[in-house]
């Protein structure tokens, strides 16, 4: 095929077939497709063509799934764009590799990538060298995620060569048009003999990806240049307004109204002032005609003239000064020590400019749980398995041991070694639970030993390490000792927990080569630190040698065939299987301590790590395999069936597998607990009979109690299926598979007509530990004013009991949950409880009371709620509760909840989270924050603001907030000020020269005023200006309070400080007027005492307002009298014609010269400062404001100050607030939960439907007493 012929192929986009890309290959030319009348070409193709890009460092921004760059980012990410096209690769052409531009890649392009390169284009993976057909990919270039995930060839397209061959791929290559959602791909790939292959996710390497642990892999283009997806994210910067901006575009237009009504004063007055002249004046010069304009005509002009002359009023420079003060501001906030997390090594980033002073004026946090207010960190604590619950007390012991001031990697160091994963002994030394405590250490905070350096997530050892329960391992041994393995349900249910997850395992000892994109962390040089990593390097050792010495036999089990093969425990083994003819290299053994697991969740790799402590190792995963050890030693390697993924409307996942003993098709499924109850019938199981119904019903009793502790709940089950019938189910599969229209739909139809009659095996219940600090946050947050709303996706159990952990809700809470599923019942609910509430307000006996009010609602309400009628009632009983806990909330729900919030009720929103379920909820807000945690950086990279932990959020609001709002809002009212104020001299003046645009100032002063001489003090004031400091504002969070809703700036401070000036230019003006009446001084000797005056007074203004002096202030307000009379001096000394016909020459030192500019000067500046010195004084004497208050305790040495915040906080947590239950209304009761029958719905709706609201007073821990819901039907 020569050049002309490639270059005549292309790619048809045909409208009427939803954007289907059609791509056909035979006898190596590609040829395409047209289904339909209309074609438009796309691109042009090239075939057999190779792009690789060696190694580099340089990894673009731009690749980057969601992340907003901003505005300073733009020209760094333009170029490193144009850098990455124009890098050279090599395409094939006639079987040779050619360097090609990135550039130049077209969809149709054959592309192979090698071992730690970078994605150039979304490529349809055809070819690897892996005989399993597998690729590792890292996505942290896309979401931050630095654990592998696995990608698959296309099914059927699997070439064992070792050289991919384009030309021997003759198929047609189906997708969907170009589009912005990573999750999901459509696609299939029809053979010359019609058949047609499904394709999805799991064969698409993503543009920006970077392989890892595959040394090449070919792709197919489908999605080049702009169109791939991570591109197609990358939809430029988003512009957000502050608060404060949008206020100062409203006066700016009062400015200029102001402007206009002066300008059209000047021309009105300049109009009649010519009208009333006797003669024509000889200094008006008439037309060439020899006639003047009429009075009108000038007054016109004069009108422009006016304009000019008074253009400073717009204060055109205060944009510029605040651009510069944020610059500023970001740059302390950003090298704030106290935000800065050892941990990680990262420090907080901001990556918006313009919002920095909404931080301080925040009235509702949106905060997600998992991963925000708790660690993310998941630890096995207990399950349940037929019916039987195991509390594992020595893991409890060890955990509480972690809990406590210590050393979680001295602890985890110090622990006596755990009995071989591959065997167990049985002996009591071995599981005494004494044995298992630890001698104290010295605790690092919230750092786990390698954490900052580990390669792997989820991997510190407080997630890695479990203690089994002694009782449940003799239930284990006893199974494998009897022969039962077969039929066990135990081992069934570790099986489950290693087989049903898309966790990667690797070696830990094959280190992963990366190209460094991200800072590096920091290494620590402390010998002690090495030493004990080198002890612990040599334990690791010695154990696996003496786990080898105690099991040299191995036997391992292949679902291929019936081969059984021994192992006497040789250094090197390579295993021949009969029916994939593929050599297996198998020496040192794997054993738990060289395997690393890298799990796409938290939760995964608890299990795995669970499993793995009771002797169930997973040793290897492809794509048609997974291995797993059992406690005997035994390898069993499982036929992987199919996998049905996740999903957020099933909430499970199964894994089809083949047993490699019983030769049955096994389907092993994990997921929520109410998706796997359901599919046993209701949830207490009432149809099964017998052992059956008991499991469920005891099982189902354990959940309650795990989500009361806060647990996180998995069901996991088994059911065994039919050769029969998994044969018709996988023909529907595959259809399934293939198709591009509906693919979702019918995928998860073939998955639900596969998970029914499961069989239980057992729960499990994982803890999610609160962060550092997370309850004082809150509790500081809710007295600053702010309303903290909790959304989540765990049940109401769960959230309930983490939300009274981190003090969201409190014991003397009076708690409203709502739970219902008929609308009907919905609003009758909304309407009696608002009723009831608006009350409680109402009563003239709870004057004195303060009604702590919480709202828990779950999904399925708030989706009831959210609707258009039902929407002003919610919001009006929500912004009565002091805290709401929104459970089982959908990613919409989350960022519908934010909007609805901040549309209804126009306040200031900030949301939280750390995920990509956060990321619609983050930018939904005004303000975003994203917290870089265990689920990638989708949500940082979303984000306006990122912090580590939610600890943060408490110094960045009370503190950085208020001090950014504050600042910014007083420079913005002292510019307004200062501007009227010089301006007004000007216009004064007109009334005493004809309105005829003249200004007893010369020109170049005037301009340097603003330009040097008040320019630097107002930038500086808002920059270092602090009223209080960082320790009060922590210790007093209801400081906070004064600058939500109008804030520092509002109407009433601008008008106020436009009034002053104004009052300040008249005195500036007639004073000095009145003391040079009848003298015979010319015009620039009578301005250049008001521009010293104007000078002083805005000065000393703003000395009034500085709350903070430091060496600075006075550096630069001296700085700038010194400037001024330098400047001034050398100007009338030098330029005698530098404006003519004016001539300032001489003029100030003349007027120094005179004792009268010295009396003018003090007498003007005192006169003009004086109301507003005065009003100070009276209102900080008589009635000071909180923040005075809070000036005054500044002032005190910090001991004494710090006892006073104690003092004051003890006595306000210890006062006795009075408390009254709420009234009982008609329906439902509120003194203690009963049942509810509201009037609106009929008989048979309350019938057809169940609902639930709990009005519980005084509310006691979940751990102690249980929440009773109220159902009715």
């Amino acid at each position: 095929m020569n050049n002309s012929q490639r270059r005549m192929n292309s790619v048809i986009f045909n409208p009427f077939t939803a954007g289907i890309l059609e791509m056909r290959s035979r006898g190596g030319g590609l040829v395409f497709s047209e289904h339909d009348v209309m074609e438009t070409p796309l691109m042009m193709t090239r075939h057999r063509s190779k792009l690789w890009q060696a190694s580099s460092s340089l990894t673009s921004s731009c690749f980057l799934s969601n992340k907003v760059p901003t505005e300073g980012q733009q020209q760094g990410c333009w170029e490193v764009q144009s850098q990455l096209r124009a890098r050279k690769a090599c395409i094939s052409r006639e079987k040779e590799f050619m360097e090609r531009r990135w550039k130049d890649l077209r969809v149709g392009d054959f592309v192979k990538i090698v071992c730690n390169e970078i994605v150039p284009a979304d490529l349809l993976l055809l070819h690897t060298s892996d005989p399993k057909g597998v690729c590792l990919i890292e996505t942290a270039n896309l979401d931050g995620e630095t654990n592998l995930k696995q990608r698959r060839v296309v099914s059927g397209l699997c070439i064992s060569d070792p050289e991919f061959e384009p030309e021997s791929f003759n198929s047609i290559v189906v997708c969907e048009k170009p589009n912005i959602n990573l999750n999901h791909f459509k696609c299939y790939v029809e053979d010359p003999d019609k058949e047609k292959v499904g394709a999805g996710l799991e064969s698409l390497l993503l543009r920006g990806c970077t392989v890892r642990n595959t040394d090449h892999a070919v792709g197919f283009v489908v999605y080049a240049g702009h169109e791939t997806k991570s591109m197609l994210n990358n939809n430029g910067p988003r512009y957000k307004r502050s608060k404060l901006e949008r206020k100062l575009n409203i006066d700016v237009i009062f400015c200029v109204i102001l402007l206009l009504v002066m300008c059209l004063i000047g021309a009105v007055g300049h109009s009649l002032w010519l009208q009333a002249l006797p003669t024509v004046p000889p200094y008006l010069v008439p037309q060439s005609t020899g006639q003047l304009d009429s009075p009108a005509l000038s007054g016109f002009y004069m009108f422009f003239t006016m304009i000019i002359l008074l253009q400073v009023l717009i204060p055109i420079s205060l944009y510029v000064s605040i651009e510069l003060v944020k610059i500023v501001q970001i740059f302390l906030i950003t090298n704030d020590v106290d935000l800065y997390d050892e941990e990680t090594d990262s420090r907080m980033q901001c990556k918006a400019l313009n919002i920095t002073e909404d931080l301080g004026q925040i009235e509702y946090i949106f905060s997600d749980k998992t991963g925000t207010l708790t660690e993310n960190k998941m630890v096995f604590r207990r399950c349940s398995i037929m019916g039987t619950e195991y509390p594992h007390k020595e893991n409890a012991i060890r955990l509480t041991v972690l809990d406590e001031p210590e050393s979680e990697e001295e602890v985890i160091f110090n622990q006596r070694p755990q009995p071989s994963r591959t065997g167990w002994s049985l002996d009591p030394e071995d599981t005494n639970p004494k044995d298992n405590q630890h001698p104290p250490c010295s605790r690092h905070k919230g750092r786990v030993s390698g954490n900052a350096q580990r390669d792997v997530a989820f991997s510190s050892p407080l997630e890695t390490e479990v203690i089994p329960d002694r009782k449940l391992l003799q239930q284990i041994s006893g199974a494998e000792c009897s022969g039962r393995q077969l039929i066990d349900p135990y081992l069934d249910f570790f099986l489950a927990l290693a087989i049903c997850n898309t966790v990667v395992v690797s070696m830990a000892t094959a280190s992963r080569r990366r190209v460094s994109w991200l800072p590096h962390h920091r290494h620590t040089n402390n010998p002690l630190d090495t030493m004990s990593s080198l002890v612990k390097r040599a334990g690791s050792f010695c154990h696996t040698f003496t786990s080898g010495q105690r099991k040299p036999m191995q036997k391992r089990y292949r679902s291929e065939d019936s081969v059984v093969e021994e192992d006497i425990n040789p250094p090197l083994k390579i295993e021949t299987t009969e029916n994939t003819n593929e050599l297996q290299t198998r020496s040192p053994r794997a054993t738990s301590d060289n395997l690393s697991y890298e799990a796409e969740s938290p939760d995964e790799a608890a299990l795995v790590y669970a499993a793995n402590a009771y002797g169930f190792t997973l040793l290897a995963r492809t794509p048609d395999s997974v291995t797993v050890r059992l406690p005997s030693g035994e390898d069993l390697v499982f036929e992987v069936l199919d996998t049905l993924a996740f999903d957020s409307n099933r909430k499970r996942m199964s894994v089809l597998v083949r047993h490699p003993i019983t030769r049955e098709c096994v389907l092993y499924t994990k997921g929520a607990d109410y998706a796997i109850m359901e599919l046993l019938g209701t949830p207490y199981a009432e149809h099964l009979s017998g052992s059956q119904k008991n499991i469920a019903a005891d099982t189902q009793h354990h959940l309650d109690c795990y989500a009361k502790e806060g647990l996180r709940t998995l069901c996991i089950t088994k059911k065994v299926v039919s050769d029969k019938v998994y044969e018709s189910w996988s023909l529907n599969r595959q259809r399934a598979q293939a198709a591009i229209e509906n693919r979702e739909e019918l995928l998860v139809e073939t998955a639900l007509q596969l998970e029914t009659n499961l069989s239980l095996l057992g729960a499990t219940g994982i803890e999610d530990r609160l962060q550092e600090n997370v309850p004082d946050t809150i509790v500081a947050l809710r007295e600053a004013g702010i309303q903290v709303w909790v959304l989540t996706g765990d049940k109401p159990e769960t959230a309930v009991n983490i939300s009274y952990a981190c003090r969201l809700l409190e014991e003397e809470d009076l708690v409203i949950n709502m739970s219902c599923k008929n609308k009907l019942i919905c609003t009758s609910i909304l309407d009696s409880t608002l009723e009831e509430v608006r009350r409680y307000g109402e009563d003239p006996r709870n004057v004195d009371t303060t009604p702590d009010i919480s709202l828990v609602i779950d999904g399925r309400t708030l989706a009831m709620v959210l609707s258009s009628d039902l929407q002003d009632r919610f919001v009006d009983l929500a912004k009565r509760c002091r805290s709401v806990l929104c459970c089982r909330v959908t990613p919409l729900q989350k960022s519908s909840v934010v909007k609805l919030v901040r549309e209804k009720l126009k306040v200031m929103t900030l949301a939280v989270g750390d995920g990509a379920n956060d990321v619609n909820m983050i930018q939904a807000a005004d303000i975003g924050i994203g917290i870089s945690g265990q689920e990638g950086m989708q949500a940082v990279m979303a984000s306006d603001f990122a912090i580590s932990h939610f600890k943060h959020l408490k110094k960045l609001l009370l503190v950085h907030g208020h001090w950014c709002h504050t600042r910014l809002a007083n420079m913005i009212i002292y510019f307004f000020y200062k501007n009227v104020a010089y301006v007004n001299l000007l216009f004064w003046y007109q009334f005493y020269c004809g309105f005829s645009g003249t200004a007893m100032i010369d020109y170049w002063l005037m301009i340097f005023f603003n330009l040097f001489f008040t320019s630097v003090p107002p930038v500086m004031f808002g920059i270092m200006d602090k009223d209080i400091s960082a320790e009060m504002l922590m210790g007093v969070p209801e400081l906070y309070r004064t600058g939500q809703g109008r804030g520092e700036y509002n109407p009433k401070t601008f008008w106020v400080s436009i009034l002053d000036a104004f009052y300040q230019s008249l005195v500036c003006f007639f004073i000095p007027y009145l003391a040079y009446q009848d003298s015979d001084i010319d015009v620039f000797t009578f301005g250049t005492p008001l521009n010293t005056i104007s000078l002083f007074t805005i000065l000393l203004h703003l000395s009034i307002e500085i709350k903070t002096w430091t060496l600075v202030h006075w550096v630069v307000m001296l700085g700038s009298v010194a400037l001024y009379f330098i400047v001034t001096l050398a100007y009338s000394a030098i330029c005698i014609t530098c404006n003519p016909p004016s001539n300032p020459y001489w003029i100030l030192q003349s007027q120094m010269a005179d004792p009268m500019f010295y009396l003018v000067c003090i007498i003007t500046t005192v006169v003009a400062l004086l109301p507003r010195y005065v009003f100070h004084v009276l209102r900080n004497s008589i009635a000071p404001s909180p923040l005075m208050q809070a000036r005054h305790l500044d002032r005190l040495d910090p001991s004494s100050r710090d006892q006073w915040i104690k003092e004051w906080r003890s006595f306000r947590g210890g006062g006795h607030v009075k408390r009254s239950r709420l009234s009982t209304p008609p329906s439902p009761t509120l003194e203690t939960p009963v049942d509810i029958y509201p009037q609106s719905p009929t008989a048979s709706d309350i019938a057809e439907d169940d609902f639930a609201l709990n009005v519980i007073t005084n509310y006691q821990r979940p751990e102690h007493t249980r929440n009773k819901d109220v159902l009715a039907s």
